[in-house]
């Protein structure tokens, strides 16, 4: 019978058993050779010794990962190099999920100060835990177990029988996997190690403390921390085997760093001005690589670290570069991360904030939903009012219900509480505002005080467009400012026969959208009427279009020679323009509902003056138009019709007797600007209802004027106002009281002027006071409440720069972290990432040596 070619499985395990003893038991055997200072004498080491690294463990939000995990996830230029494959190129989608086989575990997912990776951590990586200490996370919220129990900070303090209390800086805590472990034992553990603490862990929160004072005290946690703190006092002072090894990791280190600065810095650059990172390829000095190693290049010529870089690279000295598209997603998460979550601190420290939600298609016909929140920043000097832009939300279901499911979860995914939702910002769109079904009824029904009020921009826009489709004038008016436009954009040859004769202000289109589409196109052609009477003229000559040259005839002769066309651009040039001025003010970021107030107040105020004298003074200037132009400033007359009348006709003698001109005042003017009266009084509704709960706040003037009843009496309205259930954000009587006081406080400028104290004003004389807390959470809310979602509108048009025709398959995440990187840029400006980029520098100088 031959004998067996290997070993049966029973053989083999009895071997491996063997060779384990075995070097178990020559574990430590080296440290013979090796002279300890006097100071590293450990033999009667406690838990509290422990060096002042484990006493303040450095704070690091970077992202950690064993060798595999970067060795798969990070770009080789070598390999690139020798690689026949085709490149990605910049509309292509990198970020594509993989399947469950074919790529390994998501970078972000894996954290090495988190207990349940350290049981594969090969020598360098458990030497870096070593060197940098334990992770220790403050204001965590720990889950309960199924006896309603947690873990709690407590068990971070031991407590001597003297009463004295000592720090176990060596228990950590997995959030994970809601377990406690022992740092060292876990890092130094033998195969005879018994203890949960070095295991699997502890969850027995119960029985915890007294576990805990079994651990401490057995030789085998005694002996493993004098195994960490001899290793942490071996690596600072440079006394390890490989010190000349050390030695090369920091020179290299100290490299990287300087090399992740400027990659950093490059990143930085592209996402804020909205530029595209990749080209066809990703290899240096090659012509279509990109804007990123483009500019890479550049900085390269004049500085010496990445030409020392680039070096390396072309010598094929080192293996990860860290120029490749991955590591570029990478960098751009990180920064998004770290500017998303200041920006979440910031909301959370406000308390109280606002949401603003609008939606738009983008370029690969996906909807795609902004989301805004407004909250104001007390801890400023002065106090700012601010809107952050968070992210997209790609959306599918549309409907009232679908879209405040995704508000739902987007506030939950970033940790607020619904219940501090104080104001919501939306378009007019029936989904969103709808009394019923709409986002804001959903949201009202479990907070009431969060209060809806529709984009006040949005409310002009559709005044504007409702009044330009009142009459069939006011529609054959702006027909004809249209036509104008398209007999001359239809061609680049007529453009140029207009570029000819106008000189400022160029045509413009209409749009039902665009909020001041209406007014730039009437501005354009009033200031203007006489130079595009001529191109017309012109154009009729050299056209050899029959039918275009019959328009321009008719517009020329028509229209621009009709005193009714100059006298109704004067009309519509008076009205737009005041329109698009408040329309303008609301828009702003800080605007406050006091001042919004005032703008519609004076806007209201000059539609009832215009009713009365706006009409004879748009003819005034129509006239001097019309004589400039060599118009006759008439009104056409109508041949008046003579007919038989019934004999039970009642005459209407005024009617048909009234002339012209009396004739477009009525049907014409009238109408259109009791057409603007009437529905500013009821789409701007809201925000009367709005100053009837915190109209006593807006200014310092009506502040000081209320008696203790009329004060009492909306204090009272208020406190009902922000109630819900029994709780509610101010109380009346102690609101009532510190106005009291308040109103006598108050400097005499602040209300004896002209300009009295506004809302935030007076928000920053209590605050140095400190001594008016309802006051403060009063002004707050009110500061909390948006206008209009003019900040969502101008995400869109970062989003349309990002997700172009180009770049139709971005995926969601590169999306929002190019998209809040951009539009919050000066977030981005203090954020802090040193910690970042040491630890790149780190792993990649040790990979380097031990690869």
């Amino acid at each position: 019978m031959f004998p067996k070619k290997q070993l049966s499985g029973n053989l083999k395990r009895q071997k491996k058993k063997k060779n384990d003893e075995i070097a178990q038991s020559l574990r430590g055997s080296l440290n013979k050779y090796f002279v300890k200072q006097p100071n590293a004498s450990l033999e009667n080491l406690d838990e509290d010794d422990l060096p002042n690294e484990y006493e303040h463990p450095i704070q690091l939000e970077e992202l950690v990962e064993n060798e595999n995990d970067v060795n798969e996830e990070i770009g080789d230029l070598d390999e690139n190099e020798n690689s026949d494959e085709p490149f990605l190129d910049e509309n292509e989608n990198i970020d594509e999920p993989c399947h469950e086989n074919e790529c390994p575990e998501t970078r972000f997912d894996l954290n090495i100060y988190d207990p349940r990776v350290w049981d594969n951590l090969d020598a360098k990586m458990r030497d870096l835990l070593i060197e940098k200490g334990p992770l220790r996370e403050t204001n965590l919220k720990f889950p309960m177990d199924e006896h309603n129990r947690h873990f709690s900070s407590n068990y971070y303090i031991r407590t001597l029988p003297n009463g004295e209390t000592k720090d176990r800086k060596w228990l950590v805590y997995s959030k994970e996997l809601d377990k406690v472990f022992c740092f060292c034992c876990k890092l130094f553990k033998t195969m005879n190690s018994r203890s949960q603490l070095t295991s699997e862990g502890i969850r027995d929160w119960k029985h915890l403390g007294e576990k805990l004072r079994q651990h401490e005290s057995s030789i085998e946690h005694l002996t493993n921390l004098r195994s960490c703190v001899e290793l942490q006092i071996r690596l600072k002072t440079n006394q390890t085997i490989d010190t000349e090894l050390q030695e090369l990791i920091k020179k290299d280190t100290l490299h990287w760093k300087n090399v992740i600065v400027r990659i950093i810095a490059v990143v930085k650059c592209l996402a804020i001005h909205n530029l595209a990172f990749r080209g066809t390829n990703e290899k240096i000095y090659e012509d279509g690589n990109g804007n990123f190693l483009g500019l890479l290049e550049m900085i390269a010529e004049f500085d010496p670290v990445m030409q020392h870089h680039f070096r390396l690279i072309q010598d094929k000295k080192i293996h990860y570069h860290y120029l490749s598209h991955k590591i570029q997603n990478e960098l751009i998460a990180i920064l998004a991360s770290n500017v998303k979550h200041a920006i979440i601190e910031k909301i959370k420290t406000a308390k109280y904030f606002s949401v603003i939600l609008d939606c738009t298609p983008d370029a690969s016909h996906k909807e795609q939903m902004t989301l805004i929140l407004r909250c104001v920043d007390v801890s400023s000097t002065p106090i700012n009012i601010e809107e952050y832009f968070l992210e997209f939300l790609n959306v599918e279901d549309t409907s009232g219900l679908g879209l405040f499911n995704e508000l739902q979860n987007v506030i939950e995914s970033l940790t607020l509480n619904i219940d501090d939702v104080r104001g919501q910002g939306y378009d007019n769109g029936s989904n969103m505002k709808g009394k019923n079904l709409g986002v804001q009824k959903r949201l009202l029904d479990i907070n009431p005080r969060a209060f809806y009020m529709p984009c006040g921009s949005h409310c002009l826009n559709l005044i504007v467009c409702n009044m330009a489709n009142s009459c069939v004038k006011a529609k054959s008016f702006f027909g004809a400012c249209q036509c104008i436009y398209t007999v001359f954009s239809n061609s680049t040859k007529r453009w140029n026969v207009l570029l000819d004769y106008i000189d400022g202000l160029t045509l413009k289109s209409l749009s039902t959208t665009r909020w001041e589409s209406h007014i730039e196109s009437v501005k354009a052609i009033k200031s203007q009427a006489s130079q595009i009477r001529e191109a017309l003229f012109k154009l009729t000559e050299i056209s050899e279009d029959a039918k275009l040259s019959r328009d321009a005839q008719s517009l020329a002769s028509g229209e621009l020679s009709s005193f009714e066309f100059i006298l109704s651009l004067v009309i519509w040039h008076d009205i737009l323009h005041k329109i698009n001025l408040v329309s303008k003010k609301l828009q702003s970021e800080d605007m406050r509902l006091d001042a919004a107030v005032r703008q519609l107040e004076g806007l209201v105020l000059f539609f009832e003056n215009y009713r009365i004298n706006g009409f004879v003074s748009a003819m005034i200037d129509a006239k001097q138009i019309s004589l400039d132009m060599g118009i006759e400033p008439i009104f056409p007359k109508k041949r008046q019709v003579c007919r038989k009348r019934h004999f039970d006709e009642v005459s209407n003698s005024d009617r048909e007797q009234q002339s012209a001109e009396e004739s477009f005042r009525t049907d014409y003017f009238l109408v259109i600007v009791d057409i603007a009266l009437g529905e500013l009084k009821s789409r701007f509704e809201q925000l009367h209802c709005f100053e009837s709960i915190f109209g006593f706040l807006f200014d310092a003037a009506k502040l000081t004027s209320l008696d203790d009843n009329e004060l009492k009496s909306f204090c009272v309205n208020l406190e009902n106002a922000l109630k819900h259930g029994d709780v509610s954000d101010v109380d009346a009587r102690d609101l009532f009281s510190e106005l009291q006081v308040l109103q006598v406080m108050l400097p005499k400028e602040a209300y004896e002027t002209d300009k009295p104290w506004t809302s935030i004003k007076i928000l920053e004389f209590v605050k140095s006071v400190d001594m008016f807390p309802n006051v403060m959470v009063a002004y707050r809310i009110l500061l909390t409440i948006p206008v209009t979602v003019a900040s969502a509108e101008r995400s869109f048009s970062k989003l349309k720069l990002l997700k172009s025709y180009l770049r139709t398959t971005m995926t969601q995440d590169r999306l929002n972290g190019l998209a809040i990187l951009c539009i919050e840029k000066d977030m981005l400006e203090n954020i802090k990432y040193d910690s970042i980029i040491d630890d790149f520098a780190s792993k990649s100088a040790t990979r380097r040596h031990f690869k």
